[in-house]
């Protein structure tokens, strides 16, 4: 009798699964939340530091410093989401369910995404002390705005860290890989950013995030397509 045909977990409910997996093993250890606040954190208080406390200068620059820090806090977020992987070689067996390369993209990305996500809202009352902003144009184009550029952040971050995943230098070669291809989408996310807190007279902010959002198309379709092969042996 031959053995029976394991087939293939269908894409939405895998998704769904390793999303889930990925966030009750965040939920469980939080030891890499734990190093993303407090390497958010400590990034700011530098910045205000290097900054000499001027608070005109730090009103200005609000929205590139929380990026920046949002940025080199993804950074470990999206290494350590396949360091995880590497463990046992999970990765393996998840692609022995047999799961979709692309459901596995979708989860990874949505998942760091929701970290990145959380931490921008972590870090805004530490802005508003530190820096002395306010949200003039209120809560909602804020929140849209950071969804926006942590979307920009996440699907190129995770196609990359897979692809620096078995490098001896990972941890060099992915902000290498990243940092380059984000440059369009973070000044974008940088300037929508700076609007929400500083006004937008000139009604600015709809271009701005129109721009990002299509920086999120092209990044999450390129990595849906191609993030199979970067996973194959």
């Amino acid at each position: 009798m031959s053995p029976p045909v394991r087939q293939p977990v269908g894409f939405f409910r895998a998704t769904a699964i390793l999303l889930r997996k990925d966030l009750l093993l965040e939920w469980r250890t939080r030891a890499r939340v734990n190093a993303l606040v407090f390497f958010a954190l400590a990034t700011l208080l530098l910045f205000a530091f290097a900054l000499d406390a001027n608070r005109n200068i730090m009103q200005a620059a609000a929205g590139g410093l929380l990026w920046l820090g949002l940025l080199f806090s993804s950074v470990l977020a999206l290494g350590e989401s396949f360091r995880v992987e590497n463990e046992n070689a999970a990765l393996d067996g998840i692609r022995l369910v047999p799961a979709s390369g692309r459901a596995i993209f979708i989860a990874k990305a949505l998942g760091n995404t929701l970290l990145i996500y959380a931490l921008g809202w972590l870090l805004l009352p530490v802005m508003v002390a530190l820096y002395d902003i306010h949200l003039t144009l209120g809560p909602g184009p804020y929140a849209i705005a950071l969804l926006l550029g942590c979307l920009s952040i996440t699907a190129p971050g995770v196609v990359f860290s897979a692809i620096a995943n078995n490098a001896r230098a990972r941890d060099v070669l992915l902000p290498l890989l990243l940092f380059p291809l984000l440059v369009p989408a973070l000044l974008a996310s940088v300037k929508a950013t700076t609007l929400v807190f500083g006004g937008d007279p000139m009604d600015q902010l709809r271009s701005w995030l129109w721009l990002v959002a299509g920086f999120d198309v092209i990044y999450w379709a390129l990595g849906f397509l191609l993030f199979p092969r970067v996973i194959e042996d």
